[in-house]
């Protein structure tokens, strides 16, 4: 069992840049692929960007590719998003999720987050 907390959210004016992590707990992290989604009021859940367990391969939307990187330090068991010129329609509550599948094979992820609201203002 994975247990996700996600912490950075907030308020930022578009622009502006924003980090988010997820912490994961238990032994498994560092063999995992981890992704980070987002959902907007009255929108369905979305893919951010996916990165695979060693680090070396990433995958994005395209609506975020350039702006956002995503990263992870399996040594502290945690994946991180940059948000760097954020956009109004960039505000959404973020979740990570983890898969112990390949990045190439994730399907759907095991493990959510509770989420973290980010808002961007114009």
């Amino acid at each position: 069992q994975v247990q996700l907390v996600e912490s950075g959210g907030g308020l930022v004016q578009a622009g502006g840049s924003l980090r988010v992590s997820c912490a994961a707990s238990g032994r498994t992290f560092s063999l995992s692929t981890a992704g980070w989604f987002r959902q907007a009021p009255g929108k369905e859940r979305e893919f951010v960007a996916a990165i695979s367990s060693a680090g070396r391969r990433t995958y994005y939307a395209d609506s975020v590719k350039g702006r956002f990187t995503i990263s992870r330090d399996n040594a502290k068991n945690t994946a991180y998003l940059q948000m760097n010129s954020l956009k109004p329609e960039d505000t959404a509550v973020y979740y990570c999720a983890v898969s112990p599948r390949d990045i190439d094979y994730v399907g759907e992820y095991d493990y959510w987050g509770q989420g973290t609201q980010v808002t961007v203002s114009s």
